[in-house]
């Protein structure tokens, strides 16, 4: 009898645990996006690159045919005025290509970094820390899709978390702004990445395969005025990235 007491009991947490796990959405087999006019490409070779690239926040090289990121923030440190702390930060490149429906093709290749990534940005909008719309994370065992407009970034949020009494409006304000896909990739391996989004709608593929999705209102913004790629822990490598315009392909 008690055997089954235990059993049933553990029966029973385990569905409460299940019922309180979000489910992953679906990530469609089909594209979402029909490709338009190629608005940027970089092939990354040579010494002369297009204006269109800009430092965010250090290190970044172009290196043996590659766009090379270090993160060198690696930790709070005062600033040389001493009046201010400098944060810690992944490397930052920039790219002022302004999208609002797109597709964007990018190998990435991981040296020693934990993560790397590619984000939209609109600076003039003001709902969220320094614009952050939305991005796509890649690590070598997961995919990340974040809604960071109405997510992680949202000021509103942002401000809720330094009230301990708002934890709970704060977690369901969260929920559906980001979803997490396991994957199994090589340090040292090259990766073409594609990330399309169309409308509220984000898909990512990994040598053509689709490993994540996500449908969230900040994927909408209709101003993506900026393109950044993102490098967390030691180093990784961008190469042959091209940008395209793009409709529903629905």
């Amino acid at each position: 009898m008690r055997s089954l007491i235990l059993t049933l009991s553990l029966l029973a947490t385990t569905s409460a645990m299940a019922a309180d796990t979000p489910r992953l959405p679906r990530v469609p087999s089909k594209s979402l996006a029909e490709k338009q006019e190629l608005l940027f490409s970089d092939n990354m070779e040579g010494s002369e690159h297009d204006a269109k690239w800009h430092r965010v926040v250090d290190t970044f090289v172009f290196e043996d045919g590659a766009l090379k990121g270090t993160q060198t923030r690696v930790k709070d440190e005062p600033s040389k005025d001493g009046k201010s702390i400098v944060k810690a930060h992944a490397a930052v490149y920039g790219l002022e290509v302004p999208t609002k429906d797109s597709v964007i093709e990018v190998k990435m290749r991981f040296d020693g970094c934990t993560m790397m990534d590619v984000e939209f940005d609109d600076r003039k909008y003001t709902g969220s820390h320094y614009g952050h719309l939305c991005r796509a994370q890649v690590r070598l065992d997961k995919v990340t899709i974040m809604d960071e407009r109405e997510g992680s970034q949202n000021e509103e949020i942002k401000a809720m978390r330094d009230d301990p009494s708002k934890k709970d409006e704060v977690a369901k304000r969260m929920v559906g702004k980001s979803a997490t896909y396991p994957v199994s990739l090589e340090a040292g391996k090259t990766y073409t990445v594609v990330v399309e989004t169309v409308g509220d709608e984000m898909r990512v593929l990994i040598d053509g395969k689709a490993v994540a999705y996500l449908q969230s209102p900040g994927i909408g913004h209709e101003t993506k005025s900026k393109i950044e790629l993102g490098v967390a822990g030691q180093s990784g490598y961008f190469d042959d990235i091209k940008v395209w315009n793009a409709v529903s392909a629905k």
